[in-house]
């Protein structure tokens, strides 16, 4: 394993006993994820599951014209790959790397089984499930609901909780196919906020300057997701 990058800096990895640790951490993969990887694409077999320390998955659903939405991100706070121990070894969504870095890989039986034998890390996932399908519902909402300014805001903080420091990496049109909206939408909105003084956006680059401006702009969608996530991970968050 990377002396750098340990597996604690996943948060579901770093809550489990230590005689989990100690069963599940030599079959732990270090692997490198680059911006725009595809992990598995829709009705994939699932072979791995992956716990992101520093980088960020995007779980899309894909239309069959090729336009596509974003339904969840997954980073240090979670697991890609939630079909694979509850059955359905495949998923119609593609997951997609928006931020690079590292993620711990697990080959799907070592998992299973584990899921199935030891009632700590059971337990685990099953709270995370039920975290990641509140998130989906709710972002199902937002996109219904929200305007393309709010749904921006929420994304931005979901991003910002998954990384290091308050900097992203993305183009808007990269980010106008994960909200499922059209790129000049998203540059009227992020020019909004950079005229507030709540961001700076250069060449694909974003920092948030203003943090707590933001979670003012953002609709309840951001604060439900939070809630659920500290309500059934508080040891995770």
């Amino acid at each position: 394993m990377s002396e750098t990058v340990k597996p604690q800096q996943n948060h579901l990895l770093a809550a489990l006993p230590k005689a989990e640790c100690d069963r599940l951490f030599p079959h732990l993969e270090i692997v490198q994820l680059a911006l725009g990887q595809v992990l598995y694409e829709s009705g994939d077999t699932l072979r791995h599951v992956y716990f992101p320390t520093d980088s960020i998955v995007s779980l899309l659903y894909v239309m069959e014209d090729g336009a596509s939405a974003e339904i969840s991100v997954v980073g240090n706070e979670g697991m890609i790959g939630v079909a694979l121990f509850m059955g359905g070894e495949t998923t119609p969504s593609r997951a997609i790397v928006q931020s690079a870095g590292s993620a711990y890989r697990l080959r799907g039986p070592v998992l299973k089984d584990e899921f199935h034998r030891h009632e700590e890390l059971h337990h685990l996932l099953l709270r995370y499930t039920q975290a990641l399908l509140t998130q989906m519902a709710q972002t199902a909402v937002c996109n219904r609901h929200h305007s393309v300014d709010q749904q921006l805001c929420r994304w931005l903080l979901l991003s910002l909780d998954r990384l290091p420091s308050n900097q992203l990496n993305m183009t808007q049109e990269l980010i106008a196919n994960m909200l499922g909206v059209r790129r000049e939408g998203v540059t009227e909105a992020a020019g909004k906020l950079q005229r507030l003084g709540v961001i700076q956006y250069q060449r694909g680059h974003i920092t948030v300057l203003d943090r707590p401006h933001l979670e003012k702009l953002c609709c309840e969608c951001y604060a439900v997701v939070q809630k659920e996530f500290e309500r059934l991970l508080p040891f995770c968050t």
